[in-house]
């Protein structure tokens, strides 16, 4: 359990880090701990779309995998994350991408935050 709320703090700072760098990717919220809160759903929500959605979309696409030598991989994070957009405003949460090449840099900064928190908090259950 306890890895599993360290993951959703680092996709959730990992979203904070695209929504302030990236103007095309917002979160609005009337005060800080609405936006922290709809941070932390949009987080579950990236979360568990990346869980069922991204190893199937993975699989069928692994001969591009092979061909793009993984750069296909920057479009399938992309996808996600408009995929997470998507449900977002489905569930109204007050967060939206706009546009694929938002997404594709905005998936590229996740990454990289992600990684990189993911190094830096713990890891065990």
């Amino acid at each position: 359990m306890k890895n599993f709320v360290v993951k959703t703090i680092a996709n959730a700072g990992a979203l904070a880090v695209a929504v302030w760098v990236l103007d095309k990717i917002t979160l609005t919220g009337d005060s800080t701990g609405k936006k922290i809160g709809t941070l932390l759903l949009v987080a579950l929500i990236f979360g568990l779309v990346n869980f069922l959605v991204k190893p199937l979309v993975k699989l069928l696409t692994f001969p591009l995998f092979i061909l793009t030598l993984g750069l296909i991989t920057l479009v399938v994070n992309a996808l996600m994350l408009l995929l997470t957009s998507w449900l977002a405003d489905k569930l109204d949460l007050s967060f939206h991408v706009e546009g694929f090449w938002t997404a594709v840099l905005g998936g590229l900064i996740i990454s990289i935050v992600s990684w990189a928190l993911h190094v830096v908090l713990p890891d065990k259950d």
